[in-house]
């Protein structure tokens, strides 16, 4: 289909459990039977390396390979102590002697049993592409069997993943019990998700990442994530509006790291676990903070625990817009809380009640 110019892939009602992503091509509408299409994955396993594979290697040897076969999908993980500082490789066995895969590609780094023990895991994104355009994906349930799968960083994969992909449109679709992120994309621009349902995954809702230009997040429900909407480094010109984030474990919406001129207007944002709003401290650089960035009509409410804040900016955060909220909550809890080294946060005709403090820091004040 993508060498004759692309076309519609529609998807029958069924359950299809997958042993590997599927990976999209440019032109593509992929065209679910709405929640009657499922799209599910096996469980994961995982099991030790047994033998040193260099970064030109295209081998691996496994120690037990009774849960993997040619086709598999597959994620390698060695390296350092934390998850930041694991190397993540994902690649497809496409050969197999006894317990000796070849993979679809070059390895490209070392993995060495050496150090932290490099493991092979059955782990990938439910639907997935690099280096395409102009996609649209729409009317399906995606269903990560969480359950029965290892978590792994959403920079990696999701329920849907992108990396360097440009004008994708994500409609109607849910997204539900991924161990990681519902909707995760990379260094993507134009890219849009409107009106879909991303719950109960253990990592974020909606995560537009490194250097996405120009995201449009539009009446979604993000429900009972770890956290709902997460911009990510250096997402810029973004827009979030009329979604619902709903009961998440740790905020509604976070945002830092170099994102900047982003406008987040007539939301709801209630029941989160610590924060309703974050604008994250990154002091690494000479200016890394979420700047000139507007909160624009939106409703935020019941944040955290007793001691919860509504909106909470940190940092040397500067040229803030927040106006015309309606932000609510009762206990010890505090409206909006701004670090006295922020810059020029402007509040404009909000309506902030039931705390017990409004507003804690500087500001300029607007009518």
């Amino acid at each position: 289909m993508q060498r004759l110019g692309g076309g519609t892939v529609h998807l029958l009602p069924g359950t299809y459990t997958l042993r590997n992503a599927v990976h999209l091509p440019s032109g593509i509408r992929l065209l679910g039977s709405g929640a009657e299409s499922v799209i599910t994955k096996i469980p994961s396993v995982t099991t030790p390396l047994t033998d040193d594979s260099d970064w030109y290697d295209q081998e691996i040897t496994l120690k037990n390979a009774a849960g993997f076969r040619v086709g598999d999908g597959i994620v390698l993980r060695t390296g350092g102590e934390s998850e930041e500082a694991v190397e993540v490789i994902k690649r497809t066995l496409v050969a197999r002697s006894g317990d000796r895969f070849k993979l679809n590609d070059r390895l490209r780094k070392n993995v060495w049993l050496s150090g932290k023990k490099p493991t092979c895991s059955s782990l990938f994104a439910l639907l997935t592409s690099e280096y395409t355009s102009d996609v649209v994906i729409e009317h399906l349930a995606l269903d990560g069997n969480g359950q029965n799968n290892e978590h792994l960083n959403g920079n990696y994969v999701g329920g849907i993943f992108l990396q360097d992909c440009n004008r994708y449109s994500i409609r109607d679709v849910e997204i539900r019990n991924y161990n990681g992120d519902g909707i995760s994309f990379q260094v993507c621009h134009d890219v849009k998700v409107e009106n879909c349902h991303s719950h109960d995954n253990t990592g974020l809702g909606l995560h537009p990442g490194s250097g996405s230009q120009r995201p449009v997040m539009r009446d979604n429900l993000l429900q009972r994530n770890q956290l709902d909407l997460f911009w990510c480094w250096g997402v810029k010109y973004g827009l979030a509006e009329n979604n619902r984030m709903l009961d998440n474990r740790d905020y509604g919406i976070s945002i830092g790291h170099n994102d900047t001129d982003n406008v987040m207007r007539s939301n709801e944002v209630s029941g989160n676990g610590k924060v309703g709003i974050l604008f994250r401290d990154d002091s690494r650089g000479r200016d890394f903070w979420p700047n000139r960035n507007m909160v624009l009509r939106n409703r935020i409410t019941d944040s955290g625990d007793e001691h919860g804040i509504a909106i909470d900016i940190q940092g040397r955060t500067k040229d803030v817009r927040i106006a015309g909220n309606e932000i609510r909550g009762p206990g010890h809890r505090v409206g909006v809380r701004i670090s006295p080294t922020a810059q020029r946060i402007e509040l404009a005709v909000n309506s902030i009640q039931g705390f017990s403090h409004a507003v804690l820091g500087h500001r300029r004040e607007a009518c």
